[in-house]
């Protein structure tokens, strides 16, 4: 497979500083060599970032920095977009997970053009599902999925085209979430998007709910995209995050997801997200990482 990496320089978006720098830890711990042990070839690298935090006004406190995280969002959208067109799998290391907002936009854009819908498996602690009206702290990686879904900054929901979203709320499945703020509540719910808790993972077992969440987001779609935020894993297994919450899934449970999403053959594109050096250990988070993505791409134990 030819593979496009776009290495997305981006910590606007989250409450601490630091995630730009994750791609450059996933890098450090090995993708490429990884990659190319499993068959494939990278055929190109991009990457896309804004200024830093320090030369920038902060801006409207409920949407902090959107016209640079638009910006970041646009290129990235036309870069994946690209990729695809291109006939390239496009595989995106964070940067805080603001950035998905390009990224899916831009995959939902391809496959519009042949009048196809895409599935997205959504892992993270979070549902990110805030708008500037709910927002606490006016983050905006708390806000992509809304974007997505057609409720948000216009700026960031422009990304999706003439549709007011991009997404079917039908065709996504969010996995591990254990942190949701009481105002996303009813967005959530109003518009019916699978939600997998860690107490329903726990109480039915991972391997039923991966299967039936894979199933969900592949029927009927062009196939599925894979939006891994690492605050999704336990922070035991995955420290370097900015926003961890205990209680997460743990190191099997996140490559079975990975490892059962690669056997559909429906994977569309990944992305891999928040990892935040500052805050690792040794790099044993951007060690996760490449060992996720191998898993997606093929890597069996056997």
């Amino acid at each position: 497979m030819d593979i496009s990496i776009t290495n997305v320089h981006l910590d606007l978006g989250a409450g601490r500083r630091g995630t730009d720098m994750g791609p450059s830890a996933i890098h450090v711990a090995g993708l490429i060599p990884q990659l190319t042990t499993l068959g494939h070839k990278v055929a190109r690298i991009t990457s896309i970032g804004s200024k830093s935090y320090e030369a920038l006004p902060t801006g409207s406190p409920k949407a902090r920095f959107l016209p640079y995280i638009h910006d970041v969002c646009q290129r990235l959208h036309d870069d994946v977009f690209t990729s695809l067109q291109q006939k390239m799998f496009p595989l995106v290391l964070g940067g805080d997970h603001s950035q998905a907002i390009g990224t899916i936009s831009g995959i939902a854009k391809h496959y519009r053009s042949d009048n196809q819908e895409i599935g997205v498996i959504w892992v993270d602690a979070h549902t990110d599902m805030n708008t500037p009206q709910s927002t606490v702290s006016g983050n905006i990686h708390g806000m992509p999925l809304a974007s997505l879904f057609g409720y948000g900054p216009k700026e960031l929901v422009a990304l999706n085209g003439q549709l007011k979203r991009c997404l079917n709320p039908e065709k996504v499945a969010l996995i591990g979430i254990r942190s949701v703020d009481l105002d996303e509540v009813p967005l959530v719910k109003e518009l019916g998007v699978r939600v997998y808790t860690m107490t329903e993972i726990d109480r039915r077992g991972a391997a039923v709910c991966f299967e039936e969440a894979i199933e969900r987001v592949s029927d009927g779609t062009a196939g599925i995209h894979l939006s891994f935020d690492l605050d999704g894993v336990d922070p035991k297994e995955a420290p370097g995050v900015g926003t961890p919450v205990p209680g997460g899934l743990n190191l099997r449970e996140s490559h079975l997801l990975c490892e059962l999403i690669c056997m559909t053959k429906k994977l569309i594109g990944m992305e891999v997200v928040e990892l935040n050096p500052t805050l690792d250990i040794e790099n044993q988070t951007g060690k996760l990482a490449v060992w996720l993505i191998q898993s997606a791409m093929g890597k069996r134990i056997m």
